[in-house]
């Protein structure tokens, strides 16, 4: 093991838990289910201990009359001035959770609903009505649930617990460790991934020694926000903050990497020293941004855009002055030149492609898409290059020189230029490395090591949808699945991957969403991309549906996502009608289709 002398790092949590310190609960139990009655009978006061009805539970709030849901509807009520609960009336039975999405409060009532559970409108998020469990991505918590009775007159009441009105969100009850349990989980990525699978160990009953592991000097945070805007610190970012890591007795080791996996002894060699033996580990320590072999790419403010630190530095750099360049017509690149172009003199975006985001969105929306950035005052080099970054005296960057020869004037160069997987440290582990650096996965999330799991970036995985084959995705959202369904794996259980990829950004005021994976042969736009509210159906050779995308048109992506998760596909045929392109979403409440 290491030495008490080794490179000192920064660690949050008990090394040595208190046994008093336990939050109580059952183990991988919510608060409380949403007790639900049906819609035709009245309500059951006996149902519930006086006590616990005492304690626990407001008196009941009239909110509607029974005959105001009609079958799969969604209405949102009020309980009370400060709170807005989700009714759901769905095979006569009604049922009550919170009407905020957990990630960014979107309405869920404006959302997608299939059998027993909601999907959010803007991100994707699923939440179960059965118990308020968060199901899918992006967030962390779950909504509350409310009890749910019927008058004899047809009044719909609701009751809350105390403990849900102060906040829209809840989170799982959590096990404390036992220290007589002498297991040793190690969790290596502090980013989305890494996070949710160390709370979700201990939301799944674990109680052994936890360890997180984060190359970064912070707790896990939102790092999708800091290409949006540059200007937030830490405590706007992260996830939870130290209390709740010490509360629930998970180690966090800031400031370290791993540099060493041996499988063989089940021992992690990690970058202060340290050696820590495991019973099993999730690994998801996610990419890290390329440079390209450009002269001159070493210069003083030529950066990248991956961690807090990056944006922190490109915020010390840049003044009202200061004339950027952007490298790149990735998301990351544009979010970035969307983000400064008010900040500074000028922004420069080179792409090498016809159109920005020609390859996730075809040449029409890429077209539009530079309209936009052209009419926000960000000037568009496309089909270009940079072959030099020329410096100063001072080694500062001072110019770019393009494909065609042209100088631009830089102060600062944004390299938008992809990523690599890091997983060199699994070199000679015994795990399997592809020629991309991914890692094949089983549909439970663990490598060809046994007790060596592996998510995130770095993972390459099935999902829901047509991709026969594993891909590698690095999206927000299947990267904190991951995390979710590796930790309930880890801990004994059986749960299979069913997630489909769901992304989403913001620039200049546009919600763009995109949903599914696959190649296209046709974009078929129903909309208007002029006016920037439309949908677009990417359609393959075989006349398959493989991704929607949208913009001003909530929340069809999430249906189409919902629908893909129910193993439903959608064809050219649903979407030939121009009249009504949007009546497949009926097909969302249809049964499930038998599986032989």
């Amino acid at each position: 093991m290491g030495s008490i002398n080794c490179k000192e790092y920064k660690t949050t949590g008990n090394v040595t838990p208190q046994k008093e310190q336990s939050t109580g609960g059952a183990v991988g139990s919510y608060q409380s289910k949403c007790n639900s009655s049906s819609a035709s009978s009245s309500g059951n006061k006996d149902s519930m201990p006086v006590e616990q009805e005492a304690v626990e539970y407001t008196d009941p709030v009239a909110v509607c009359n029974v005959s105001d849901l009609k079958e799969n509807e969604m209405k949102q009520v009020d309980f009370d001035e400060d709170t807005r609960v989700l009714l759901v009336k769905q095979k006569g039975r009604l049922q009550a959770v919170g009407a905020k999405c957990t990630h960014f409060g979107a309405p869920l009532h404006t959302g997608a609903l299939s059998q027993g559970r909601v999907r959010c409108p803007w991100h994707g998020a699923c939440f179960s009505l059965e118990t308020g469990d968060i199901e899918d991505f992006p967030g962390l918590d779950s909504l509350p649930c409310y009890n749910v009775e019927v008058s004899s007159e047809g009044q719909v009441l609701l009751r809350a617990k105390r403990s849900d009105l102060a906040t829209s969100k809840r989170v799982k009850n959590m096990v404390a460790r036992k220290p007589e349990d002498q297991r040793c989980f190690i969790v290596v990525g502090g980013g989305p991934s890494g996070a949710v699978c160390a709370e979700t160990l201990r939301q799944e009953g674990y109680t052994g020694r936890l360890i997180l592991v984060s190359r970064e000097n912070y707790l896990p945070y939102d790092r999708i926000k800091i290409s949006k805007s540059m200007n937030l610190d830490i405590e706007q970012l992260r996830f939870r903050d130290e209390a709740f890591y010490q509360q629930h007795d998970i180690e966090v080791w800031l400031g370290v990497g791993a540099s060493q996996l041996d499988t063989a002894q089940k021992e992690l060699h990690c970058s202060n020293g340290y050696v820590v033996k495991y019973d099993k580990i999730y690994i998801a320590t996610g990419c890290s941004s390329f440079r390209p072999p450009i002269p001159g790419v070493s210069l003083n403010n030529v950066k990248t855009i991956r961690e807090l630190d990056d944006t922190k530095s490109i915020v010390a750099a840049v003044g009202e002055a200061s004339r950027v360049v952007c490298l790149g017509a990735s998301f990351i690149a544009l979010e970035a030149a969307a983000a400064l172009v008010s900040k500074v003199a000028s922004v420069t975006v080179v792409g090498r492609d016809t159109v920005p985001l020609k390859a996730a969105f075809g040449e029409q929306i890429g077209r539009r898409v530079a309209k936009l950035f052209e009419d926000n005052k960000v000037h568009m080099r496309m089909e270009s290059g940079i072959s030099e970054v020329i410096g100063d005296d001072s080694g500062n960057v001072a110019e770019v020189q393009l494909a065609d020869g042209t100088r631009l004037p830089c102060d600062l160069l944004i390299l938008g230029t992809g990523s690599t997987l890091n997983t060199q440290f699994l070199a000679k582990s015994g795990v399997r490395i592809n020629r991309n650096g991914s890692v094949d996965v089983t549909d439970f999330l663990e490598s060809n090591v046994p007790d060596v799991y592996v998510g995130g970036d770095i993972a390459n995985a099935h999902i829901h949808g047509l991709a026969h084959e594993r891909v590698n995705i690095g999206h927000y959202q299947l990267a904190q699945y991951h995390g979710r369904i590796a930790a309930i794996n880890m801990c004994g259980s059986v749960k299979k991957l069913e997630a489909v990829p769901f992304f989403f950004t913001m620039i200049f005021g546009k919600g763009i969403r995109y949903a599914g994976h696959g190649s296209y042969k046709d974009v078929i736009i129903d909309g208007s991309l002029e006016d920037f509210k439309f949908v677009a159906y990417f359609v393959n050779e075989a006349d398959t549906v493989t991704a929607v995308a949208s913009v001003g048109r909530d929340p069809i992506v999430a249906q189409f996502a919902e629908l893909i998760s129910q193993g439903k596909c959608l064809g050219r045929g649903h979407i030939e009608n121009v009249e009504d392109r949007q009546a497949w979403t009926t097909k969302l409440l249809e049964p499930l289709p038998l599986v032989r």
